[in-house]
């Protein structure tokens, strides 16, 4: 492992440009299609509901979509003030490059509001993910977004999902574990 990889894990300013593209998506998404799309998406998720059920499921699906942006920058001052940015700056930007892919397990480019459901869910597991250690990391209880974006997602996606949640945590692990023996060799 280089320097400049070394310096990548915690530079700050890889991120700086994540959250405005993230709030560009999402205002883009809203505008195909609106929360008209995600009714359409919701009433196919949960056949069982009625409409008033499906508005009202859509308005919290929103409510999730529209937080990410804060759950990021949360993440990011949290990781800051710990000084944990090696750790957790990777971490959050694999899940901000899954986020601004054009085409992924929902596409939003096709399917606008709906399209941001699997993104959003990614960023919450691997949040969540983060919480796992010997403290939490932020104190927040992400559990009902994630189960209500399960619901509508379907297992199939979910399991892909956490699985790529997964695979970000095990290659952060690695990269530190890199970093930890080329550190030990210049001792």
């Amino acid at each position: 492992m280089s320097d400049s990889r070394e310096e990548q894990l915690a530079d700050p300013k890889l991120l700086e440009g994540s959250i405005p593209d993230i709030l560009a998506i999402i205002e883009s998404a809203k505008a195909r299609g609106g929360l008209d799309s995600l009714e359409l998406f919701i009433a196919k998720a949960l056949p069982d509901s009625d409409k008033a059920e499906v508005t009202e499921a859509a308005e919290v699906a929103l409510e999730v979509i529209e937080s990410v942006p804060v759950f990021l920058a949360r993440a990011r001052q949290e990781a800051d003030e710990r000084g944990l940015t090696s750790v957790v700056y990777p971490l959050l930007r694999h899940a901000e490059r899954y986020y601004v892919q054009p085409m992924d397990l929902i596409p939003e480019m096709t399917q606008g509001l709906p399209g941001l459901l699997d993104d959003s869910y990614l960023v919450i597991r691997i949040i969540q993910n983060m919480d796992k250690g010997p403290q939490p990391f932020l104190d927040w209880d992400l559990a009902h977004p994630s189960r209500f974006l399960q619901r509508l997602m379907g297992p199939a996606i979910v399991l892909r999902l956490d699985r790529i949640a997964e695979q970000a945590m095990e290659q952060v692990s690695t990269q530190l574990a890199d970093l930890w023996e080329l550190m030990a060799h210049h001792a």
